[in-house]
């Protein structure tokens, strides 16, 4: 994915959690049922996107991403909130709330 249509995908009213992960990443696989969770909590009010690092390097140059799994969270195309490590739905709720 290049920089470009992925910046589109942040051009939306709706909040927008990135997680940047990895395949081979443990930590990363633990978010998946996390950020299902967190879903069901916020429902429509965050758009989550997952962006493999491998897969999308230039992507995750743009942002910065020196470890995974690190989430950003993306308010009018602006970074609003980055962290990297695994974090709760209860934690990345409040987050969400927050922004």
């Amino acid at each position: 994915m290049a920089t470009q249509n992925f910046n589109s995908l942040l051009q939306s009213n709706q909040l927008v959690l990135v997680d940047f992960m990895a395949e081979w990443c443990g930590p990363c696989k633990t978010m998946k049922p996390i950020l299902e969770e967190l879903k069901g909590k916020v429902g429509d009010k965050v758009k989550i996107i997952k962006i493999d690092v491998d897969k999308n390097p230039q992507v995750a140059q743009h942002f910065q991403i020196r470890g995974v799994p690190t989430l950003m969270l993306f308010k009018d195309a602006k970074v609003v909130w980055k962290q990297s490590g695994v974090h709760s739905a209860q934690q990345l709720k409040e987050i969400v709330d927050r922004a």
